[in-house]
């Protein structure tokens, strides 16, 4: 009775540690409506555990026992811990994912008006399905650079937070070929609507009165630019009969860089870890803050500034590239390979292409089930239908570009790329306990 009572006490434990963490979740997801505010909330989050924040322009002083980050364009992370600086013989145990998500970006003349309608202008961000766009409750949040009555140019984050767009769809007595399938015009039929005409309207103007209400001791002179994004202001929840999913905006890839996080964060502290997140995955990664630039590279050369030293750190490291997973939909099931069909909560999902379309091989992928298997965590495997293209991450970007041994990973989603994804509300947590036990991991791969 009493060993009874004891594996059901641990039981309810592990519930609670699981629904304490997917709680944490929707929130980073709720507060992280744009890159740059995913990465101000891992700022947040690791200055609270102690992390020092580095500034590129400076220098650096790393010591032993210390725990760093780093931040570029507002919008992509580095965070490292050093519990011994011989980087050589140690090398890291680096995680990775990205910031960004597909959406709709305001265009730099954004306003259009027509028709007695007040309108944005937008351009669309990365690959997404537009249609599920349409009759939802809209915000704007992103970046704004402005000129100070003294003079200076700096940048703020803003979030309005309340719905304010919607762009409606079209009636079906208007379009009735519209559940034959159809298609949406980027150019003209995904415009939002703000306000009728009849109300006067200046879109600095709103966004000098947005300023304003988050920094009340800000003097803006003028705006000077903006990037800001449009968001679903739904809320992240679990969803389902049995609470069994997550539903949310931006789970690609804002999941894996809060799995990430927490597996740092939990880090015994024993061997070097690294959590990298960088911007711009969604178009291909080439830029000064993504993983087709220079921003890992540069923090490991300061780490590691003696090229020999700094090949070997590379070649005693290991990354994981985690970037969700296309779940085998129950009603479109022929879009995959019957033998690579992974489910929602059933362990995350180990990404394989012989095109180097993932980065994952034989040892990555051995290691990686060897860290599972000690969790008791089950590991599910994808490869792409031979008869149709494959998509890719930051995996074979940052492999490619660093020479570091690399394992693409993800958890499985429904929707990915829609305004609203769906995910296994067990995953996460299962995968966090893998990264984080990954983090601890003293051999990798034996020479």
């Amino acid at each position: 009775m009493l060993k009874s009572h004891f594996f059901k006490a641990l039981c309810l434990w592990g519930i609670m540690k699981h629904t304490n963490f997917n709680d944490s979740l929707l929130s980073f997801l709720q507060s992280s409506p744009t890159p740059f505010h995913a990465t101000n909330s891992m700022r947040n989050a690791l200055i609270a555990e102690g992390f020092v924040e580095l500034i590129e322009e400076n220098n650096w002083v790393i010591e032993e026992g210390g725990k760093y980050f780093v931040t570029r364009n507002e919008s992509a992370l580095i965070a490292f811990t050093t519990p011994e600086l011989n980087f050589s013989q140690t090398g890291w145990r680096m995680i990775g994912a990205h910031t960004d998500s597909p959406c709709l970006k305001l265009k730099p003349n954004a306003q259009v008006d027509r028709f007695g309608y007040h309108q944005l202008g937008v351009e669309v961000y990365g690959g997404v399905l537009l249609h599920t766009w349409l009759d939802r409750d809209l915000s704007i949040a992103g970046r704004i650079t402005l000129k100070t009555k003294a003079g200076d140019i700096v940048s703020r984050l803003v979030d309005f937070k309340d719905p304010i767009a919607v762009v409606p769809n079209l009636a079906i007595h208007l379009n009735r070929q519209a559940n034959e399938g159809f298609s949406v015009n980027p150019q003209e039929e995904i415009l939002p609507i703000l306000c009728g005409a009849e109300n006067e309207f200046d879109l600095h103007e709103l966004l000098k009165a947005q300023l304003k209400k988050q920094y009340t001791d800000l003097p803006i002179d003028m705006i000077l630019d903006f990037e800001l994004s449009l968001y679903d202001t739904q809320p992240a929840a679990l969803v389902g009969l049995h609470k069994e999913y997550i539903c949310s905006a931006r789970l690609d890839n804002l999941l894996s860089c809060f799995v990430g996080l927490r597996a740092l964060l939990d880090s015994d502290g024993q061997r070097p870890s690294l959590l990298v997140c960088t911007d711009h995955e969604e178009i291909g990664s080439l830029s000064a803050c993504g993983a087709n630039g220079p921003f890992l590279e540069d923090v490991l050369h300061r780490l590691t500034p003696n090229p020999e030293q700094y090949v070997q750190a590379v070649q005693r490291s290991m990354l994981v590239s985690a970037d969700n997973a296309h779940a085998l939909h129950p009603n479109y099931a022929n879009k995959h390979d019957k033998n690579h069909a992974p489910a929602i909560n059933k362990g995350a999902v180990i990404k394989v292409n012989a095109n180097q379309r993932y980065a994952t091989n034989s040892e990555t992928a051995s290691v990686y089930r060897d860290i599972a298997a000690q969790e008791n965590y089950d590991v599910q495997c994808f490869v792409v239908r031979s008869d149709m293209a494959c998509g890719s991450t930051i995996g074979p970007i940052t492999s490619g570009e660093i020479g570091v041994p690399t394992i693409d990973i993800g958890l499985p989603t429904f929707g990915m790329h829609s305004i609203r994804e769906l995910a296994g509300s067990r995953d996460a947590y299962g995968l966090y306990k893998v990264l984080t036990r990954f983090t601890k991991r003293d051999k990798l791969i034996s020479r």
